[in-house]
């Protein structure tokens, strides 16, 4: 008897101490609310997926709506496949036509599209892969998010679909705007950019009057638009001709190991879809006409900051590195 009326007493005690859920404090479709610097992102029963703070507070309330979304229709060049073009203004789609481009992405998140995409011709066709970022307003080293997406000859970058704008899970509000791509330098927006879940913001990287953030963040085509720079054929955010580390050499290594050189050629060509593959063609050259090491040589001794003219000069990337 002692013992039931004991259970009874707990029992009362915890409801009356249990905390509610006021209706008032839910929210279906999530929202966001700014107080000074800081911004929080809330709703109740899903997933979160995202984090906003300032330099010494972060917060994240409840649970983040994993419907939150934003669009946006990045535009980029890649200096590689416009160093030739068959087409004025047009990339080469060099890798699409030779059936090399992937279905799935090689970027972290391994993200897949259907092969009817490649299956388009003409100023829509898919170039390659490329990798979309959102960094934080307060701090441009802080990834909210980050996504594979496709870019087209035009420049223009799309959905896994190959024709819909991007869709990026995080709130409508203001980011800095990052594209990379596997052997080109990334570049970042120099300023945050408004962006919107129900219209889609153009943010063209192309156009000279675009601002990135550092210097010389792009190289500038003899057309004066502008693309990001090519041979960074190691995949260590820099482009080096001669040196320690530099891509020339991931060239040449990666040539006289393959499989088919068995004649240990340096003017062998290697097949395939390779980050040391500067210009996008489907074939990575050390030597002989044409090759990808002058690429990297052109680019470093016709860089603008490069005053002398030095080969052991570096190009490096002007993105932060995230956090």
């Amino acid at each position: 008897m002692r013992t039931l009326s004991s259970i009874i007493l707990l029992f009362s005690v915890f409801i009356l101490n249990a905390q509610t859920i006021v209706k008032s404090s839910i929210d279906s479709g999530g929202a966001s609310s700014t107080s000074g610097n800081i911004q929080i992102v809330y709703t109740i029963g899903e997933v979160n997926v995202q984090e906003l703070s300032t330099s010494s507070i972060s917060i994240s309330e409840g649970f983040i709506n994993a419907e939150l979304r934003i669009l946006i229709d990045p535009k980029v060049f890649l200096q590689g496949p416009l160093l030739n073009p068959a087409s004025a203004n047009l990339m080469n789609d060099n890798l699409r036509e030779d059936a090399l481009l992937p279905t799935t992405s090689p970027y972290p998140d391994a993200a897949m599209c259907n092969a009817s995409v490649f299956s388009v011709t003409g100023n829509n066709a898919i170039v390659d892969w490329i990798w979309i970022e959102l960094r934080a307003a307060n701090d441009n080293q802080r990834l909210i998010n980050g996504r594979s997406a496709l870019v087209q000859r035009d420049g223009d970058v799309v959905d896994l679909d190959g024709s819909s704008s991007v869709i990026m899970q995080a709130a409508p509000t203001n980011y800095f705007v990052v594209v990379k791509h596997r052997n080109h330098l990334g570049a970042m927006s120099s300023a945050v950019i408004n962006l919107s879940d129900t219209t889609s913001t153009l943010v063209d990287f192309t156009d000279t009057s675009f601002s990135t953030f550092g210097s010389n963040a792009q190289v500038v085509l003899n057309s004066g638009d502008t693309a990001l720079w090519a041979g960074d054929t190691n995949n260590d955010n820099a482009i080096v001709f001669s040196g320690s580390n530099n891509d020339v050499n991931a060239i040449k290594d990666y040539i006289l190991a393959d499989p088919g050189n068995i004649l240990n050629f340096i003017t062998y060509g290697s097949l395939g879809y390779l980050i040391q593959d500067a210009d996008l063609n489907s074939t990575a050259r050390f030597s002989g006409s044409p090759n990808d090491s002058n690429i990297i040589k052109d680019n470093i001794l016709n860089h603008p900051a490069n005053i002398l003219n030095l080969p052991t000069f570096i190009i490096s990337t002007t993105v932060p590195p995230n956090n």
